[in-house]
Parts: structure tokens; C-alpha cells; sequence
């Protein structure tokens, strides 16, 4: 996974939220837009066929998928997320993300 300059600066700016990370062949890219004690704002880029394996968080997450479609594994279920869509992913159950196509998602989680 390819992380981003996560030290972005808080001033106020607009930006195009497809346009904060470009795909890049077979990788993950990653973009930490704010990290603060009760949660971050991360920006993802998945190229086809990539894959976050089973894992837990202790906290809520809430995944926005931005553009492409991608399978998210939750609790054992699987989810089609395409663009424009969310899902909840609930702390302490088990998820997994993969690239059905090219996608990208925003990924907030609160801490508490």
C-alpha cells in the first residue's frame, strides 16, 4: 500500500474528491486527510484485483465508495459497494475489501 502525503494542511480548500489519488497498477494508494484523536478521513485507491485481507477495528467505519465497484466482506457477508453507495462497517466484526474493478472509497472512522 502506497501512502500519500498524509500531512495535509487544514486550511479551508475545495477539492475534487475522485481527483486525491490517482490509480497506480497493482497497488493500493492511500491519502490520510485528517487524523485526530476521535477519528480520520482516509482517501483509497484500489487498482483491480486488490485486496485488504480479514481484519477488525474497535471502532465504526464508514465506507463511501467513490468511483468502480468493489466486494466488502463483513461478518462473513459479502456487500457490492459501487460508486455513489456507502456501507457501514461495525466495529469488532470482521471485513475484508476487494476490488472487483478499480475503485475508489473515502473511509471515516470515529474512535469511540
Amino acid at each position: 500500500m502506497n501512502q500519500i502525503n498524509n500531512s495535509e494542511s487544514t486550511t479551508a480548500q475545495t477539492r475534487k474528491l475522485h481527483e486525491l489519488a490517482d490509480y497506480q497498477t497493482g497497488s493500493i494508494v492511500s491519502r490520510t486527510l485528517l487524523d485526530r484523536p476521535v477519528g480520520n478521513v482516509t482517501f483509497f485507491a484500489f487498482d483491480q484485483g486488490q485486496r485488504l485481507s480479514e481484519h477488525t477495528a474497535p471502532f465504526d467505519a464508514l465506507v463511501n465508495v467513490i468511483d468502480g465497484e468493489a466486494e466488502i466482506t463483513i461478518a462473513g457477508q459479502p456487500f457490492i459497494v459501487k460508486a455513489g453507495e456507502i456501507i457501514i462497517m461495525p466495529a469488532n466484526q470482521p471485513h475484508a475489501v476487494k476490488a472487483i474493478k478499480r475503485f475508489k472509497m473515502l473511509l471515516t472512522m470515529i474512535r469511540g
